[in-house]
């Protein structure tokens, strides 16, 4: 046999081999997180990475300041580095703040408030699918359905909005739901409209023909 032939056949069962390892690897699926609302009258803010957050520390201007959350949800302070901030409230930051301050001064009075409202990736809802601006958009309390496809822009023409699904995660598994978008939005049926919940995605997909 040929020894150009015969080094060419090992070079080709090797490379196989080595194509058969890598597609063995798996990735294990996305960590799901269950938001801590359940019904809208409960939301409260939660503050996420990009949030930029108000500290103010009552008689001690020189521990206040504007801190940006970093993509780990940490921020950086004057006295403290690598403070975990996202996913907490305002409040329990500030609480907390008093506590950790607590070390340098004595008895900490701490506000803090939020600009930015990006809020935890957890907590975003997402449009995917035939929509015209589908990407993920921060949560409000009190958000509908027809709120977040005025923001994505609406339908495109080939979406099947009657068959779109929303899904949502109730006590850590993922419960899909049927929602009528061609009812509510090209149709204007109010009663299609649903209310919206943190870490809500919205399913669009496109009609066959």
């Amino acid at each position: 046999m040929n020894a150009k032939l015969v080094l060419a056949q090992i070079f080709a069962i090797g490379a196989m081999l080595v194509l058969q390892g890598c597609s063995s690897n798996q990735l294990a699926p996305a960590t799901v997180h269950n938001s801590l609302t359940t019904k809208v009258t409960d939301y409260k803010y939660l503050i996420g990475p990009n949030d930029t957050v108000n500290i103010f520390v009552w008689r001690n201007p020189e521990l206040s300041g504007s801190f940006i959350v970093r993509p780990d949800g940490q921020i950086t302070t004057s006295l403290v580095e690598d403070i975990a901030v996202a996913g907490k409230t305002p409040t329990q930051l500030a609480r907390e703040m008093e506590t950790i301050l607590s070390k340098f001064i004595r008895d900490p009075v701490v506000t803090v408030s939020v600009n930015g409202f990006v809020g935890p990736y957890s907590e975003q809802v997402r449009v995917i699918g035939a929509a015209a601006q589908p990407q993920a958009y921060p949560y409000r309390q009190y958000m509908t359905l027809l709120d977040l496809m005025i923001a994505s822009g609406g339908l495109t023409e080939f979406a099947s909005g009657n068959s779109s699904k929303l899904v949502r995660t109730v006590n850590g598994k993922q419960v899909s739901y049927e929602v009528k978008l061609d009812d509510l939005i090209r149709e204007g049926d109010i009663s299609a409209n649903v209310d919206m919940l943190p870490g809500d995605i919205v399913i669009i997909p496109e009609a066959w023909f």
